[in-house]
């Protein structure tokens, strides 16, 4: 792999990265309840999804999912539900004072952060297929695969990380600012869009071949 196609990869993922998605979103929310500490155990959970993806696509994933029919719609309907279920909780989170505090004693731990961000990240069937159709792209076959795809890994967690930490410092700062107005502010528009994408993953259907 070249390095002029190693930046043009990274620069197409940097774009991605700066429209938030469902692991950005929950970042923000992570990092304006609970703190960037707490937002940054969230990150290794996604990240680590990245690395999942990129063994998975790899492996033949993206193409499975394109053949099957039936693969494509069973994760991509579980994957709504599941950001479907983060959104309504984001919004719940955004209640009356009472609710605010019941959830202020509430933090969850590292694991429930952790498992709760890579399932986040996991659940978008469209970017297995995206990730399948542009990993392939910046692979010199003439070359050992394995090592090329973990440089992409490794760049794909870089930028990821930079892009979450950025939405997650925001998070902390608003509410540093705006205080409890703040947070539930940025719950209630990540709680909404989150739930707008569930509805996008739902109703996304693969272009005909």
């Amino acid at each position: 792999m070249s390095p002029s196609a190693l930046l043009a990869f990274a620069l197409i993922l940097s774009v991605g990265v700066a429209t938030p998605g469902p692991t950005v979103l929950l970042a923000m929310s992570n990092g304006s309840r609970y703190g960037l500490r707490h937002a940054m155990v969230g990150m290794l959970g996604a990240v680590t999804a990245d690395v999942v993806m990129v063994a998975l696509v790899g492996l033949g994933l993206g193409m499975l999912l394109d053949a099957s029919e039936t693969a494509f719609v069973t994760l991509k309907l579980a994957g709504a539900a599941w950001l479907a279920y983060v959104g309504v909780r984001m919004l719940l989170s955004a209640g009356g004072p009472a609710a605010a505090q019941a959830l202020e004693h509430a933090t969850p731990d590292r694991r429930t952060a952790f498992l709760k961000s890579f399932f986040v990240a996991m659940s978008n069937p469209k970017y297995y297929l995206f990730m399948s159709a542009l990993l392939p792209q910046f692979v010199d076959r003439s070359h050992a695969i394995a090592p090329q795809y973990a440089i992409l890994a490794a760049t794909i967690v870089a930028i990821d990380v930079a892009g979450m930490t950025g939405y997650a410092l925001l998070g902390v700062h608003s509410v540093r600012v705006w205080k409890a107005a703040g947070e539930k502010w940025l719950n209630r528009v990540s709680g909404s869009l989150l739930l707008m994408l569930a509805g996008y993953v739902a109703l996304y259907r693969k272009a005909a071949n």
